[in-house]
Protein backbone atom coordinates (compact mmCIF):
# COMPACT_ATOMS: atom_id res chain seq x y z
CA UNK A 1 0.00 0.00 0.00
CA UNK A 2 1.29 3.18 -1.04
CA UNK A 3 0.90 6.29 1.99
CA UNK A 4 0.22 9.86 0.77
CA UNK A 5 1.91 11.95 3.35
CA UNK A 6 0.70 15.29 4.76
CA UNK A 7 2.69 16.22 8.06
CA UNK A 8 5.00 14.98 10.94
CA UNK A 9 3.50 15.64 14.26
CA UNK A 10 4.48 14.91 17.96
CA UNK A 11 2.79 12.18 18.46
CA UNK A 12 2.04 13.42 22.02
CA UNK A 13 -0.53 15.86 19.96
CA UNK A 14 -2.41 13.19 19.01
CA UNK A 15 -3.70 10.79 22.00
CA UNK A 16 -5.71 8.62 19.78
CA UNK A 17 -2.25 6.88 18.48
CA UNK A 18 -0.14 6.73 21.82
CA UNK A 19 -1.07 3.41 22.22
CA UNK A 20 -1.19 2.01 18.82
CA UNK A 21 1.29 0.30 16.43
CA UNK A 22 -0.52 0.33 13.40
CA UNK A 23 -2.51 3.67 11.47
CA UNK A 24 -5.23 4.89 13.62
CA UNK A 25 -7.99 6.93 11.02
CA UNK A 26 -7.87 10.54 11.91
CA UNK A 27 -11.60 11.34 12.01
CA UNK A 28 -13.48 13.70 10.52
CA UNK A 29 -10.63 14.18 8.54
CA UNK A 30 -10.77 13.80 4.40
CA UNK A 31 -7.45 13.83 2.66
CA UNK A 32 -6.90 14.54 -1.20
CA UNK A 33 -9.25 13.02 -3.63
CA UNK A 34 -11.44 12.77 -0.66
CA UNK A 35 -9.32 9.65 1.15
CA UNK A 36 -9.61 8.89 4.88
CA UNK A 37 -6.56 10.13 6.44
CA UNK A 38 -4.91 8.32 8.91
CA UNK A 39 -2.38 8.73 12.08
CA UNK A 40 0.60 6.54 11.47
CA UNK A 41 2.63 5.99 14.53
CA UNK A 42 6.40 6.05 14.53
CA UNK A 43 7.98 5.52 17.79
CA UNK A 44 7.32 9.44 19.25
CA UNK A 45 6.35 10.79 15.95
CA UNK A 46 2.76 10.46 14.20
CA UNK A 47 2.92 10.56 10.11
CA UNK A 48 -0.44 11.75 8.44
CA UNK A 49 -1.04 10.57 5.37
CA UNK A 50 -3.52 9.16 3.26
CA UNK A 51 -3.57 5.56 0.88
CA UNK A 52 -2.62 6.30 -2.77
CA UNK A 53 -3.31 4.68 -6.35
CA UNK A 54 -0.81 5.36 -8.34
CA UNK A 55 -3.11 6.24 -11.27
CA UNK A 56 -4.19 9.41 -8.96
CA UNK A 57 -3.92 12.63 -10.32
CA UNK A 58 -2.60 15.45 -7.82
CA UNK A 59 -3.69 18.45 -9.41
CA UNK A 60 -4.48 22.38 -8.00
CA UNK A 61 -7.26 20.97 -5.80
CA UNK A 62 -5.48 18.28 -4.45
CA UNK A 63 -2.74 21.27 -3.31
CA UNK A 64 -5.71 22.63 -1.50
CA UNK A 65 -6.59 19.97 0.38
CA UNK A 66 -3.11 18.78 1.13
CA UNK A 67 -2.78 22.46 2.86
CA UNK A 68 -6.48 21.82 4.10
CA UNK A 69 -5.11 18.61 6.50
CA UNK A 70 -1.88 20.38 7.18
CA UNK A 71 -3.97 22.61 8.73
CA UNK A 72 -6.06 21.06 10.59
CA UNK A 73 -3.06 18.84 11.99
CA UNK A 74 -1.77 22.09 13.00
CA UNK A 75 -4.56 23.28 15.12
CA UNK A 76 -3.20 20.23 17.21
CA UNK A 77 -0.17 21.46 17.85
CA UNK A 78 3.75 21.61 15.75
CA UNK A 79 4.07 19.49 12.43
CA UNK A 80 6.70 19.33 9.95
CA UNK A 81 4.64 19.95 6.34
CA UNK A 82 5.95 17.65 3.77
CA UNK A 83 5.91 19.08 0.36
CA UNK A 84 2.72 18.39 -2.02
CA UNK A 85 3.38 15.54 -3.67
CA UNK A 86 5.45 12.94 -1.10
CA UNK A 87 4.17 10.06 -1.53
CA UNK A 88 5.74 6.23 0.23
CA UNK A 89 5.62 3.49 -1.96
CA UNK A 90 4.89 1.25 0.73
CA UNK A 91 4.72 0.88 4.98
CA UNK A 92 9.00 -0.66 4.64
CA UNK A 93 9.60 2.67 2.64
CA UNK A 94 7.65 5.10 5.00
CA UNK A 95 9.30 3.28 8.62
CA UNK A 96 13.20 4.02 6.90
CA UNK A 97 12.54 7.58 5.70
CA UNK A 98 11.35 7.81 9.52
CA UNK A 99 14.55 6.15 11.07
CA UNK A 100 16.78 7.90 9.16
CA UNK A 101 15.64 11.23 9.91
CA UNK A 102 14.21 10.63 13.10
CA UNK A 103 17.26 12.73 14.98
CA UNK A 104 16.18 15.83 12.63
CA UNK A 105 12.12 15.49 12.83
CA UNK A 106 12.64 15.28 16.43
CA UNK A 107 14.50 18.65 16.69
CA UNK A 108 12.79 20.25 14.34
CA UNK A 109 9.56 19.61 16.44
CA UNK A 110 11.43 21.19 19.42
CA UNK A 111 12.72 23.56 17.25
CA UNK A 112 9.35 24.85 15.95
CA UNK A 113 7.26 23.79 18.85
CA UNK A 114 4.56 26.50 19.58
CA UNK A 115 5.79 28.86 16.63
CA UNK A 116 3.94 29.96 13.42
CA UNK A 117 4.61 31.76 9.56
CA UNK A 118 3.23 34.80 9.01
CA UNK A 119 3.61 35.74 5.43
CA UNK A 120 3.69 39.17 4.57
CA UNK A 121 3.76 40.59 0.01
CA UNK A 122 5.44 43.62 -0.05
CA UNK A 123 5.16 45.09 -3.34
CA UNK A 124 7.07 48.44 -3.85
CA UNK A 125 8.00 50.29 -7.11
CA UNK A 126 10.93 49.06 -9.24
CA UNK A 127 14.12 50.98 -9.07
CA UNK A 128 15.19 50.34 -11.92
CA UNK A 129 11.91 50.64 -14.42
CA UNK A 130 12.15 49.18 -17.93
CA UNK A 131 12.75 45.62 -19.17
CA UNK A 132 16.47 44.33 -18.67
CA UNK A 133 18.20 44.57 -22.42
CA UNK A 134 18.19 41.84 -24.63
CA UNK A 135 21.21 40.10 -25.50
CA UNK A 136 21.36 38.75 -29.31
CA UNK A 137 23.33 35.60 -29.76
CA UNK A 138 25.09 37.76 -32.77
CA UNK A 139 26.51 40.74 -30.19
CA UNK A 140 30.09 41.38 -29.92
CA UNK A 141 32.71 43.80 -28.94
CA UNK A 142 31.24 47.03 -27.31
CA UNK A 143 27.69 46.84 -27.32
CA UNK A 144 27.62 43.17 -25.89
CA UNK A 145 29.65 44.40 -22.78
CA UNK A 146 27.67 47.31 -22.72
CA UNK A 147 24.36 45.70 -22.30
CA UNK A 148 25.95 42.94 -19.73
CA UNK A 149 27.28 45.64 -17.62
CA UNK A 150 23.95 47.60 -17.93
CA UNK A 151 21.38 44.59 -16.86
CA UNK A 152 24.56 43.68 -14.12
CA UNK A 153 24.02 47.38 -13.00
CA UNK A 154 20.40 46.59 -12.72
CA UNK A 155 20.39 43.85 -10.69
CA UNK A 156 22.42 45.03 -7.91
CA UNK A 157 20.00 48.22 -7.70
CA UNK A 158 17.21 46.22 -6.94
CA UNK A 159 19.17 43.91 -4.54
CA UNK A 160 20.45 46.62 -2.53
CA UNK A 161 16.83 48.22 -2.29
CA UNK A 162 15.23 44.93 -1.44
CA UNK A 163 18.07 44.63 1.63
CA UNK A 164 17.37 47.93 2.67
CA UNK A 165 13.43 47.11 2.83
CA UNK A 166 13.78 43.30 4.04
CA UNK A 167 16.32 45.14 6.81
CA UNK A 168 13.16 47.25 7.53
CA UNK A 169 10.76 45.16 7.88
CA UNK A 170 12.99 42.95 10.22
CA UNK A 171 13.24 45.95 12.43
CA UNK A 172 9.60 46.40 12.77
CA UNK A 173 8.58 42.60 13.10
CA UNK A 174 11.73 41.52 15.18
CA UNK A 175 10.64 38.04 13.62
CA UNK A 176 12.59 34.87 14.93
CA UNK A 177 13.73 33.88 11.97
CA UNK A 178 12.84 34.78 8.48
CA UNK A 179 12.82 33.81 4.78
CA UNK A 180 12.48 36.18 2.13
CA UNK A 181 12.41 36.19 -1.80
CA UNK A 182 12.23 39.05 -4.36
CA UNK A 183 11.32 38.84 -8.00
CA UNK A 184 9.90 41.88 -10.77
CA UNK A 185 6.24 41.65 -11.71
CA UNK A 186 4.63 41.67 -15.11
CA UNK A 187 3.77 44.73 -13.86
CA UNK A 188 7.26 46.70 -13.64
CA UNK A 189 6.87 46.29 -9.56
CA UNK A 190 8.93 44.56 -7.18
CA UNK A 191 7.77 42.07 -5.43
CA UNK A 192 9.30 40.95 -2.12
CA UNK A 193 8.17 38.07 -0.80
CA UNK A 194 8.60 37.36 3.36
CA UNK A 195 7.66 34.55 5.13
CA UNK A 196 8.68 35.40 9.54
CA UNK A 197 8.71 32.52 11.90
CA UNK A 198 6.67 33.79 15.09
CA UNK A 199 5.90 32.56 18.75
CA UNK A 200 2.11 31.56 18.13
CA UNK A 201 1.14 33.81 21.56
CA UNK A 202 2.61 37.09 19.52
CA UNK A 203 0.78 36.83 16.88
CA UNK A 204 -1.60 39.21 17.56
CA UNK A 205 1.09 41.60 18.37
CA UNK A 206 2.62 40.95 14.90
CA UNK A 207 -0.92 41.76 13.76
CA UNK A 208 -0.42 45.09 15.42
CA UNK A 209 2.76 46.22 14.11
CA UNK A 210 1.77 44.93 10.42
CA UNK A 211 -1.23 47.86 10.98
CA UNK A 212 1.51 50.14 12.03
CA UNK A 213 3.70 49.36 9.25
CA UNK A 214 0.90 49.70 6.70
CA UNK A 215 0.52 53.64 8.17
CA UNK A 216 4.70 54.52 8.11
CA UNK A 217 5.13 52.82 4.75
CA UNK A 218 3.04 54.52 2.58
CA UNK A 219 5.04 54.13 -0.52
CA UNK A 220 4.61 50.27 -0.20
CA UNK A 221 1.60 47.51 -0.84
CA UNK A 222 1.69 45.04 2.05
CA UNK A 223 -0.90 41.97 2.05
CA UNK A 224 -0.35 39.72 5.31
CA UNK A 225 -2.00 36.17 5.79
CA UNK A 226 -1.66 33.90 8.74
CA UNK A 227 -0.82 32.22 11.15
CA UNK A 228 -0.03 28.78 8.94
CA UNK A 229 2.32 25.74 9.55
CA UNK A 230 5.72 26.88 9.37
CA UNK A 231 5.99 25.45 5.63
CA UNK A 232 9.34 27.87 4.79
CA UNK A 233 11.19 26.68 7.97
CA UNK A 234 11.39 23.20 7.76
CA UNK A 235 12.92 22.41 4.63
CA UNK A 236 15.80 23.79 4.75
CA UNK A 237 19.27 25.26 7.20
CA UNK A 238 17.62 27.91 10.07
CA UNK A 239 19.27 31.42 8.59
CA UNK A 240 20.34 34.18 10.09
CA UNK A 241 18.40 37.34 10.21
CA UNK A 242 21.37 39.15 9.25
CA UNK A 243 20.54 37.58 5.50
CA UNK A 244 18.65 39.38 3.21
CA UNK A 245 16.61 39.14 -0.25
CA UNK A 246 17.18 37.57 -2.57
CA UNK A 247 18.39 38.63 -6.06
CA UNK A 248 15.50 40.22 -8.09
CA UNK A 249 14.93 38.16 -10.99
CA UNK A 250 14.24 40.52 -14.56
Amino acid sequence: MAWYAYCIADKNAFPEVLHHRKPVPFESVAGILGNQVFLYPASDLAIIVSEHLPPDTLDQKAAVDHARVVGDCFKRGTVLPFRFGTIFHDDEALRRSVRSNQRQFLANVERLRGKAEMHLKVVVDDCCPGHEKTIADDSVGKEYLSSLRENATRQRERQTKARALSVQMHRIFSPLEEEISCRRTDQGKMLLDIAHLVDQKCVEKYQNKYSSATALLRDCRMQLSGPWPPYHFVHRQTRTAAQTANAAQA
